[in-house]
């Protein structure tokens, strides 16, 4: 019995051991490391994360393109907002866990971190299977309310069903390729966005091409990606290199887990749920005009969501950091490391839109060789991408409300950018104007009247969160 106890006792002194060598390495990025570095160490991976997500996003558009069948690709552009509501998912558990763990472990609370990573892990998991199952029973009529056609029903949905195996490893790996990085493993999150990726895009070539499975192969590569990151996660959260916990034991909802989880999480995801929507609508009636018309919409998309994806890294990687230092009351760290990423995003903003509106044409026609899709894909990448100057700078205003736990500011930013300020401009320049590329416009146009309101939600965050002085310089 002795001997029994003794070894428990040692088991626990090195699990103490671990955990407080764990909090140093997190304290030494996130508190004491120059502002510089502590932002750059924390951006890169996330950059190269979204980066990969970019690149998986493109392989499917690219190698369905080089079937040169252009009702294939409005079929996955058809499909992907159907795809992005279950990624909203992931983000609300990944973005909503993040906030909160990264404040936990400012204030030191560790035990806390480990029931919301849990809570966020075993919930996002059942969410999953249930839009599953929902997906198996009812793709047709979802493919219908999303804007597939005759001609690209059969494609949608049978890109769809496929998919759906894959939506519970979807979820779990948004949410962790987030999550880690609270505890500052962002090389960890990283490599799983990775490897995940690269098995998609390895596989997209041999399946679309080479096995002729067209777009079944897309789906099929897509599944099995989401898996081998997924299972990447569950490697490291299941080891005893990380603070996080995804045991059922630990899993709790109660001791403002879930409403600090959701708090945050629901606003975040709701921002895709809304571009998912706006997509929808746009696709319908964008399908007014045509199938080439919608094919040219879903490449210009893609190009555009090369710098969106990139400033999107930028926002969601020093997010941590951000709530790291609100966690512990630094204010002046805080400020140091907002005005650092604030002047980064708007020099990467400016780079990305000039590569981006004149590399447009080989950028379209690496997609689309299809005269009349293709004509309009150009057509709607540079309008796209005149929102390029300021998107980097609403991303980083985003995060950083998201990083103090502010739900109100944080739910009015999420439902206004796709939403309250997208759909109405939409709908109102279709009144308006008669031809597809001024319909485009819209986007632009919201996301600067999206910019300007995250910069007034801010300054009202900043200084409501921040007014009894929490500094500790």
């Amino acid at each position: 019995m002795e001997k029994q106890n003794n070894l428990k006792e040692q088991n626990k002194k090195k699990t103490q051991t671990h955990t407080a060598s764990r909090q140093d390495r997190t304290t030494e990025i996130f508190r004491d490391a120059p502002v510089p570095k502590a932002v750059i160490s924390n951006i890169v991976p996330s950059i190269i994360s979204m980066m990969m997500v970019l690149v998986y996003n493109l392989a499917d558009t690219f190698f369905i393109g080089q079937t040169k069948d252009a009702y294939m690709v409005a079929a996955v552009s058809i499909a992907t907002p159907a795809f992005l509501l279950f990624m909203a998912v992931g983000m609300l558990f990944g973005i909503g866990g993040t906030s909160l763990i990264s404040r936990m472990l400012g204030e030191g609370n560790s035990q806390k971190a480990k029931h919301t990573s849990s809570f966020c892990f075993w919930t996002g998991l059942t969410i999953g299977v249930a839009a599953m199952i929902f997906i198996w029973l009812f793709a047709d009529p979802v493919c219908r309310a999303i804007g597939a056609s005759d001609d690209t029903l059969a494609y949608a949905s049978q890109y769809l069903n496929i998919v759906a195996a894959g939506i519970p490893f979807l979820i779990i790996g948004n949410s962790f390729s987030n999550i880690i990085r609270a505890e500052g493993n962002a090389q960890i999150a990283m490599m799983g966005m990775i490897i995940g990726n690269l098995a998609n895009i390895v596989l997209d070539p041999i399946m679309i091409l080479w096995l002729h499975w067209n777009v079944a192969g897309a789906a099929i590569a897509t599944v099995i990606g989401n898996v081998v990151a997924a299972l990447f996660y569950l490697r490291h959260l299941l080891s005893k290199k990380t603070l996080l916990s995804i045991h059922p034991k630990d899993y709790m909802a109660k001791n403002g887990i879930a409403a600090g989880v959701l708090a945050i999480g629901i606003p975040a995801s709701l921002n895709s749920i809304l571009m998912s929507t706006s997509n929808i609508i746009t696709n319908n009636i964008m399908s007014d005009y045509g199938d080439m018309t919608v094919a040219g919409l879903g490449v210009a998309m893609k190009v555009n969501m090369i710098v969106v994806m990139l400033l999107i890294g930028l926002g969601s990687g020093i997010q941590p950091l951000l709530g790291y230092c609100f966690g512990a009351g630094n204010k002046k760290r805080y400020t140091a490391v907002l005005k650092f990423s604030l002047c980064l995003a708007f020099s990467l903003s400016l780079i990305m839109t000039a590569i981006c509106y004149f590399g447009a044409k080989p950028l379209v026609y690496a997609f689309l060789d299809n005269p009349d899709a293709s004509g309009y894909g150009i057509a709607f990448a540079r309008i796209y991408i005149y929102s390029g100057p300021v998107i980097g700078l609403l991303f980083v205003f985003i995060n950083a409300i998201q990083s103090t736990g502010a739900a109100i500011p944080s739910l009015i930013l999420s439902i206004s950018r796709q939403g309250l300020l997208y759909i109405p401009i939409l709908l109102l320049f279709r009144g308006l104007f008669h031809s597809a590329p001024m319909l485009a416009a819209a986007q632009p146009v919201a996301d600067y009247l999206s910019t300007l309101l995250a910069f007034i939600l801010f300054l009202f965050t900043y200084n409501r969160f921040f007014k009894k002085n929490r500094s500790n310089d």
